[in-house]
């Protein structure tokens, strides 16, 4: 049973809907993360997550019943998938620069536990006496 273009067109446009809020969610996270807002970007990432399962599930009926975005629909389509496309970038980029200086951070907080110079110290029978070991740190955060 072969259905006609326009049959599809409800799917076709629940897909460009789920796309748009994908678009948003992506377009607000990157906008924190620009900002360094790591705490407000941690908090968008469960609305990012959402909108891509909603994206994907839109995606997977609209393959399902073979719906193909026809005129001003696949315009629109096109569209929208370029504008993913440039968001998902740029999120990664973002993404990975935050990591980056979310690393350093940590290491000057640790570089900062560690003292800078130790005092050389002798035990018996004048015999240097062996270092102190550097104590563990860790640190660990919540959004």
């Amino acid at each position: 049973m072969n259905q006609s273009p326009t049959n599809h067109a409800p799917m076709i446009q629940a897909l460009l809907n789920a796309g748009v809020r994908l678009t948003e969610a992506l377009r607000e996270e990157n906008e924190a993360l620009a900002r360094l807002d790591l705490s407000r970007a941690a908090t968008l990432a469960t609305t990012k997550l959402q909108a891509s399962d909603a994206f994907a599930a839109a995606f997977g009926a609209a393959m399902k019943t073979g719906g193909k975005a026809q005129g001003e629909l696949r315009y629109a389509a096109e569209r929208l998938a370029a504008r993913l496309r440039d968001l998902s970038d740029e999120n990664r980029r973002l993404l990975e620069r935050a990591i980056g200086l979310q690393s350093r951070v940590i290491e000057t907080i640790a570089g900062a536990a560690i003292p800078a110079s130790r005092p050389t110290t002798y035990g018996g029978m004048g015999q240097r006496a062996m270092a102190r070991q550097t104590p563990a740190l860790a640190l660990a955060a919540r959004a």
